[in-house]
């Protein structure tokens, strides 16, 4: 059986959120070297285990970022998807952490500003332009959902003229209405779902803090925000929209995206729609 392009890649090292431990960078590794390539390899489209580590290390791990893009600059404008169409780029990773280190490195080589790292590091007239240019773009939110109000608050004292001025626009850190999941409505739904024979094929649910996490065997797990009527939500993918439907004949999951793309049942039988 074969997967839709609408496949279930999951999850984000998260700061500035409660759902900030769902995911770990992947383990430092050295870039695969010549002369040949691998009937595998995606060149000349960059090797995505080392844009993942790239994006993941620009959280906090200034060193190893050096290594990687002193080596390779291009590197400096990796972004990942990490599930659900919540891209991440470097200079996101280290915006919303408040890492100006990290952002100012990547700046120098060659990555690409954004609204989003200029509020991290106090660019008010930046901000301002943007907002004149677009009427509105406060709102927008950036990597995992992290509003842009937060991202001037993660840049500290340095960002606080910008944290003040969004807070005067109103609308700057908008959050969406999520409802509380008791332990008892969580129980039932933790378990395998599986979609085929092959043994990526499998979605695990679990249990974390108050809500859930999905995984899919192989990536890593992502945080489900419930909205209540036990239908979620991943961070960062406000649109999309994961349902289970608890009966006595066992538990449902369905993932529309926008569109019904996968109906399984907990532990039993499966339907993909491709």
């Amino acid at each position: 059986m074969t997967m839709s392009r609408r496949s279930f890649m999951t999850a984000t090292p998260l700061a500035l959120t409660p759902l900030s431990t769902f995911a770990q960078a992947p383990a430092a590794r050295e870039p695969a070297a010549g002369p040949g390539l691998s009937g595998g390899s995606p060149y000349p489209t960059q090797e995505p285990d080392l844009v993942r580590e790239v994006v993941g290390v620009s959280h906090n791990n200034l060193a190893r970022l050096k290594a990687l893009v002193d080596r390779q600059p291009t590197l400096a404008r990796a972004a990942w998807d990490w599930g659900f169409g919540d891209w991440e780029s470097a200079l996101g990773a280290a915006s919303h952490v408040g890492n100006r280190d990290i952002a100012e490195y990547l700046l120098s080589k060659g990555a690409r500003p954004s609204i989003f790292s200029a509020a991290m590091l106090g660019q008010l007239d930046v901000i301002k332009a943007f907002v004149t240019a677009q009427p509105g773009i406060q709102r927008t939110k950036g990597p995992h959902g992290i509003t842009l109000f937060a991202h001037a608050t993660a840049g500290g004292e340095r960002a606080r003229a910008v944290a003040d001025y969004l807070t005067s626009l109103g609308d700057a850190d908008l959050k969406p209405a999520l409802k509380p999941l008791s332990a008892e409505e969580r129980a039932p739904l933790v378990g395998a779902y599986t979609f085929g024979p092959d043994p990526d094929q499998r979605i695990e649910i679990a249990a974390v803090r108050d809500t859930v996490g999905f995984l899919r065997t192989g990536r890593s797990q992502r945080g489900l925000l419930h909205v209540g009527g036990l239908e979620f939500f991943p961070v960062g993918s406000e649109s999309v929209r994961i349902r289970f439907a608890v009966t006595p004949g066992g538990v449902t999951l369905t993932i529309h995206d926008p569109d019904l793309v996968l109906t399984a049942k907990k532990a039993t039988t499966v339907q993909l729609f491709l």
